[in-house]
């Protein structure tokens, strides 16, 4: 009986550490979706992009905020940035240096540090990143990571602005293979390696995302590898681990 107390109040302890974490992980989550980027990062992107209109660079912020909450709902895990013009606003951020750690801070409680990635390689194992984008990059929207019908934000923009070092996608391009087109590929690429519902990989077959409406086109001349390209379209690009 004396125990009891003491089982009780571990009990507690649990309940309330469980109820803090998850109040913290909304908060953080909120914190990115409303976080306002220090001024003039934008007008730093349009030296890059300058056919990016203001509206267009805000829209580019925005997916960027995409990509932030991905780390954060993956359990900052390993993820890949699927787009390149996104890339370039998270590149001139980190020149940002006291922002851009503040951000982390409060965002993710530790550094996102910015490696690089490969995109749909054959090593399965190597587009867990990719897929965790995809995952939570959907969700945030409300769309089927296994039965998606449009991209959502992050992985749209490359293409949108036809974007000539960019990366080219496809919610669904079962429609273009049966025409014949054999430069696209596709999320059944992914076959026997999954993302389960908390973000990590497995590859026993088992798990919440097949990536099978996924795609990724290279018709504008990726080459599928990390960082490469020709001077006519898709390539490479980034990721934060």
């Amino acid at each position: 009986m004396h125990l009891f107390p003491y089982i009780l109040l571990v009990l507690m302890s649990g309940v309330l550490l469980f109820i803090w974490s998850r109040w913290r992980k909304a908060k953080r989550a909120d914190f990115i979706r409303t976080y306002m980027f220090p001024p003039g990062l934008l007008d730093r992107l349009f030296t890059l992009r300058p056919e990016l209109s203001i509206k267009d660079r805000q829209l580019v912020a925005r997916a960027l905020r995409q990509f932030f909450l991905a780390y954060h709902k993956s359990g900052y895990q390993l993820i890949s940035m699927p787009s390149q013009v996104v890339d370039d606003l998270w590149h001139e951020f980190i020149l940002y240096t006291k922002n851009y750690q503040c951000f982390c801070q409060q965002a993710f409680g530790r550094y996102m540090h910015h490696t690089p990635a490969a995109v749909l390689v054959q090593s399965q194992r190597n587009n867990d990143g990719l897929r965790r984008t995809w995952r939570f990059a959907c969700l945030e929207e409300n769309i089927n990571p296994q039965c998606a019908t449009r991209l959502p934000l992050l992985f749209a923009l490359d293409a949108k602005w036809n974007i000539a070092d960019g990366f080219c996608y496809e919610a669904d391009c079962s429609a273009l293979r049966k025409n014949g087109d054999g430069t696209i590929y596709c999320g059944g690429d992914f076959s026997g390696h999954t993302i389960r519902s908390d973000g990590s990989g497995s590859s026993d077959g088992a798990g919440i995302f097949d990536a099978s409406s996924f795609s990724f086109s290279s018709d504008s001349g990726s080459s599928g590898l990390d960082g490469g390209s020709d001077s006519s379209g898709c390539s490479g690009g980034c990721g934060g681990d």
